[in-house]
């Protein structure tokens, strides 16, 4: 991956937004749990942080798992994501510029064959991998989200973690930090 990813989508084969449309075009119960989670962000104050179609995406390796590739979370973990959104809107997106979102919640199945770890945040819809979608270097990228979880990640209860290029993932499941091995020793926040 570059080191800014530019204002192009990063996302895998069938997870673009027409592909996401086809998928509402589907089903009128895919439409209408849209439409409510929608709502409910929105009565949250967080519905404008991101797309809606971009929150539904599930994993990048949905094609490889037989997965879907656009699911709605179950309501009972939709607060889940309000903390992790309000992060990204307050914290995030003032310090890099806007973000795309490239997985959000992945059910059980899909996270196991992902290589998510059973207690994976993407399993209750805490969490999302995200990118910058403008030109920001990765060592910019760490510096800034850096700063932020040390100036506010244990308000909002933030995990933060890095993986290769641009891609970060953020977590409203606790308060921590890791790098691209998935352990805190190696998160470039030390």
């Amino acid at each position: 991956m570059p080191a800014g990813v530019g204002a192009q989508s990063v996302a895998p084969p069938g997870q673009a937004k027409a592909d996401y449309l086809a998928w509402l075009a589907q089903s009128p119960g895919n439409r209408e749990n849209v439409r409510e989670f929608r709502e409910f962000l929105s009565d949250r104050r967080v519905g404008d942080v991101l797309p809606t179609w971009q929150l539904v995406r599930t994993s990048s390796s949905w094609r490889e798992c037989s997965a879907e590739r656009f699911e709605v979370a179950p309501e009972q973990q939709w607060d889940n994501i309000v903390n992790t959104l309000a992060f990204v809107k307050d914290e995030v997106r003032p310090r890099i510029g806007a973000v795309e979102a490239l997985s959000a919640y992945r059910n059980e199945d899909l996270n196991s064959c992902s290589g998510g770890r059973p207690a994976s945040a993407h399993r209750m819809f805490f969490a999302m991998d995200l990118v910058p979608e403008g030109d920001v270097e990765r060592a910019e990228l760490i510096d800034e989200l850096c700063d932020a979880h040390a100036e506010r990640g244990a308000s909002y209860d933030l995990g933060l973690g890095f993986y290769s290029g641009v891609r970060f993932h953020v977590d409203s499941n606790g308060f921590r930090k890791w790098g691209s091995d998935g352990r805190g020793t190696s998160s470039p926040c030390n």
